[in-house]
């Protein structure tokens, strides 16, 4: 009898999984994926079965969405992803905004901006809009002026007043920590500042603010923005269990935007 009992429980798990629905996020390391790791065990209780991929760059991860090789991914801004799939003529969209991750200005080579020298070589991401976001933060502070601060895709042609001479070398946002020491400082994403562990609150010579429009956002293909296993995954990631993570363990370098 305990023998039969025990099989049909195991019955009832394996039932259980087997109606599961799969979900396959492709996000980057720091802190996409380790959000999604936080609330794996969540999402399964509601019967998703979250499958994580991780890439450590800004361009596989939405060619592999486009490409229905993921249900969604974890790793953008939303004017990143307007742009990238403009550019590529992909049908991608949004299925809820998460959190922000302030890009900061750092240097090995200088404690304070007091300690910039003038004409300075800065690193900046090199797509369009993390470079436009990261001269947004130097006009914001006073840096420099440029002519339209509104437009986030601005460029360093648009630059109307550099009274530090300052000079931008541009490169790709996850090479941007191993340059560091190429440059004198380097205006680093937040998620590559954390995976080459710095503290941005601490470490940072500048760092965006709250106010920043560049909320990391669930992709998916458009029409599938109201998926019912996508709208459990938006609404988990926008809960108070995930808030209160988020301002444990990176003390401020992660900033939630609901």
């Amino acid at each position: 009898m305990l023998k039969k009992l025990v099989t049909i429980g195991s019955f009832v798990v394996l039932s259980s999984l087997a109606l599961a629905g799969t979900l396959k996020v492709g996000a980057t390391p720091v802190p996409h994926a380790e959000l999604l790791n936080f609330v794996k065990a969540d999402l399964q209780k509601q019967g998703v079965d979250l499958k994580i991929v991780e890439f450590t760059d800004y361009v596989t991860p939405n060619l592999a969405l486009s490409d229905g090789e993921l249900d969604a991914n974890f790793f953008q801004h939303l004017p990143y992803l307007q742009k990238f799939a403009s550019e590529r003529k992909l049908k991608l969209s949004t299925a809820g905004k998460v959190h922000v991750e302030p890009i900061g200005l750092y240097s090995k080579k200088a404690t304070s901006l007091k300690n910039l020298k003038k004409g300075a070589t800065i690193a900046i991401p090199n797509d369009p809009s993390n470079g436009g976001r990261a001269l947004i933060l130097l006009h914001n502070k006073k840096l420099l002026v440029l002519k339209d601060p509104k437009n986030l895709y601005t460029t360093e042609f648009d630059i109307i007043k550099n009274p530090n001479n300052f000079k931008f070398k541009a490169v790709e946002a996850a090479q941007l920590p191993r340059v560091l020491s190429d440059v004198d400082a380097a205006l680093i994403n937040g998620n590559y500042a954390l995976e080459s562990g710095f503290n941005p609150t601490k470490d940072a010579l500048l760092l965006e603010g709250e106010e920043s429009p560049y909320a990391n956002i669930i992709a998916v293909k458009a029409g599938k923005e109201k998926n019912v296993d996508i709208q459990k995954l938006v609404k988990i990631l926008q809960s108070k269990k995930v808030k209160e993570f988020m301002e444990k363990k990176y003390n401020g370098g992660v900033v939630a935007a609901f």
